[in-house]
C-alpha cells in the first residue's frame, strides 16, 4: 500500500533550483508547455530551451522535424518571446536512451552558445520527471539541475492505479527510472 501512495509522488519529483535556464522536453503536451510557460514567467529563467528528437509519423508532411521545433512552435503560438526561446533537436533517429540524448543535445547547444556554467530546471511530464532528473545529473555534474513535474491531465495523479493509464505510465516509469538510475551507462564520448 506504501508502494502505491508513494511512488508517483517520488516518481512526479518537481524540486527546482531555479535556475537559469528552462529547459523543456519537447514531446509534451501543449496544457504543459503552456503551464511550462507560466513557470518561466514566475521565475528569473533567462532562456527557454526545448529539446526532443525526430518526429516519428507525419514527418514528411510537418513543416516540422523534431520535437523540439514543434514545442518551440507551440510556444511562441502562446505568446512567448521568440528571443527567449532556443531549440537543441536531436536529428537522428534514437530508439534507445531518448531522454539521455535529449539531453545531451541540450548540453551540446548550451556549450555552442556559451552556457557553460548555467543552471538548469527540467520540466517534465509526470512521472517522467526523475528519470529526466537522474540523466541531467549525470550529464550535467558541474553545474545545479532542478526538476519541475507537471501533473497529467490524463488520469488523477493521487489515485494513478484506478486509471489504465495511470497504471501504466507509472509502472513504465518506474522500470525506466531503474533501468536510468542502476543500469544504464553512458556510452563512453
Amino acid at each position: 500500500i506504501s508502494i502505491i501512495l508513494f511512488i508517483h509522488p517520488f516518481l512526479a519529483l518537481t524540486k527546482p533550483v531555479g535556475g537559469n535556464i528552462l529547459v523543456v522536453e519537447g514531446w509534451l503536451p501543449d496544457y504543459a508547455l503552456k503551464k511550462a510557460k507560466e513557470r518561466f514567467q514566475q521565475g528569473n529563467y533567462q532562456l527557454l530551451v526545448t529539446t526532443g528528437g525526430e518526429i516519428g509519423a507525419g514527418y514528411h508532411l510537418s513543416e516540422f522535424k523534431t520535437w523540439a521545433e514543434i514545442a518551440a512552435s507551440t510556444l511562441k503560438n502562446l505568446d512567448f518571446p521568440e528571443d527567449k526561446i532556443m531549440t537543441a533537436p536531436l536529428h537522428k533517429n534514437i530508439k534507445r536512451d531518448r531522454t539521455y540524448h535529449s539531453i545531451l543535445a541540450v548540453q551540446r547547444r548550451l556549450n555552442k552558445e556559451g552556457f557553460n556554467e548555467a543552471s538548469i530546471d527540467i520540466v517534465s511530464l509526470g512521472a517522467h520527471a526523475r528519470r529526466s532528473w537522474v540523466l541531467s545529473e549525470k550529464i550535467f555534474s558541474s553545474v545545479n539541475v532542478g526538476v519541475i513535474a507537471i501533473s497529467p491531465n490524463e488520469y488523477d495523479v493521487s489515485r494513478w492505479w484506478l486509471s489504465s493509464e495511470g497504471v501504466r505510465n507509472v509502472i513504465s516509469e518506474s522500470v525506466a527510472y531503474l533501468y536510468a538510475r542502476f543500469i544504464f551507462s553512458p556510452p563512453i564520448k
